[in-house]
């Protein structure tokens, strides 16, 4: 019994981290049937809104009455955002180790909103996780800084600050009830990737079509799944070992990217994804 307590949690935060790894293959699907990625995440976390709201209207009343909650609708729906249009405009290794660079943003968000000391362990995990970024970003022919150079780039790297300020604000917020915060995540998904899609002039939706909406509710369905799943896991397994099995996504998208031609491996990406891998993982351990 004690074993299927622990490997039934364990086997849904994979399957969440399986879902988010792979995600970026139905979000490119639909991008070839004419709906950018960003009205996609509108779309499918509209979906999400809408059941939530029906679960569990009074959510809308606690959201509205809570001005912090909406710094948690600001930082889910910049890395839903962010994060989608990465990975089906760019290189999808790339885009996701950027994206994990999340350690260096979370020690110094914690130190700044949550007051967090920062310890010689927290240091090691910052200086990691720059060195790591700093390979993948290095440019190919040695010369200049390693900076963003790609938009894809760019948004794997504010998707990743965006996850940190998320999940800094899901820990200072932990009193409000678990439907106020997931309605502030998927509505945050909704609003911000509204507002880039207008600012950006994205092409807009095409007309209704029985093809892209059916896979455009079949990914809000996987991500609802994948919530739910990871809901599961985390409320049954040590903080600690959810996040190491969290990490898996990097796994899972790398390799899916690798064999499917969205991605490539060089020693060097080899290398500085490795640090930041270990950076997480030091994280977690902390």
């Amino acid at each position: 019994m004690l074993e299927r307590a622990v490997a039934l949690p364990a086997l849904a935060l994979v399957a969440n981290a399986f879902t988010w790894g792979v995600s970026w293959w139905p979000l490119r699907e639909l991008q070839g049937a004419g709906l950018h990625p960003l009205w996609a995440t509108v779309l499918i976390y509209a979906v999400a809104v809408g059941l939530i709201s029906l679960r569990a209207p009074g959510a809308w009343g606690e959201l509205l009455r809570t001005p912090s909650l909406w710094v948690l609708v600001l930082a889910a729906g910049t890395t839903n955002a962010s994060f989608n249009w990465a990975v089906t405009i760019g290189d999808v290794v790339r885009v996701v180790l950027l994206f994990y660079v999340m350690p260096l943003w979370a020690v110094l968000l914690a130190r700044l909103l949550l007051r967090e000391q920062l310890t010689p362990a927290a240091l090691l995990r910052v200086a990691l996780a720059l060195a790591g970024a700093a390979i993948v970003l290095w440019p190919a022919g040695g010369g200049g800084w390693p900076l963003p150079r790609t938009l894809a780039e760019a948004l794997g790297v504010l998707g990743g600050f965006s996850f940190a300020l998320n999940n800094v604000m899901l820990r200072r917020e932990a009193g409000r009830s678990a439907s106020a915060r997931a309605l502030a995540m998927f509505l945050g998904g909704v609003v911000v990737a509204a507002a880039l899609a207008l600012a950006t002039a994205a092409p807009a939706p095409p007309p209704p079509a029985a093809g892209w909406i059916a896979g455009m509710l079949a990914l809000a369905l996987a991500f609802l799944g994948g919530n739910l799943a990871l809901q599961y896991g985390a409320a049954r397994l040590p903080a600690n070992a959810t996040a190491v099995i969290m990490i898996t996504e990097v796994l899972f998208a790398a390799v899916s990217a690798l064999l499917l031609g969205a991605g490539t491996l060089s020693p060097a990406l080899a290398v500085g994804g490795g640090l930041i891998v270990l950076a997480s993982l030091l994280a977690v351990r902390g």
